[in-house]
């Protein structure tokens, strides 16, 4: 499984980012071919006193790169791709990668 990663830094306005990005951001997301799965967070710190260099991080999943790669290079992802600069004002950094699952670990 191929997870791309996409960290939102702080944007200018809050407010607009998020009205875009749940108006017209995430049903562009939700539109790529072939994608697995989607999740958001908004990312805290253990230390509640410190913030979070992340506003949002967004998760997308799919079965494999080459995928990934159809799926980025699509009408869809370029739609998608194009409309980073219309809402993400504190930038964004996107990592491919990916995903390997481990069992949890029982001790005791």
């Amino acid at each position: 499984m191929i997870q791309l990663t996409v960290l939102y830094g702080h944007p200018q306005s809050p407010e607009a980012f998020d009205r875009h990005y749940q108006e017209t951001h995430a049903p562009l997301a939700r539109k790529l071919p072939r994608l697995k799965g989607f999740t958001i967070t908004r990312p805290t710190l253990l230390n509640p006193e410190e913030q979070s260099p992340y506003y949002l991080i967004a998760n997308l999943y799919f079965e494999n790169m080459e995928e990934f790669q159809a799926a980025l290079h699509s009408p869809e992802g370029q739609a998608a791709a194009g409309d980073l600069a219309n809402f993400a004002t504190g930038g964004a950094t996107l990592l491919v990668g990916e995903v390997h699952v481990y069992e949890p670990v029982v001790i005791g």
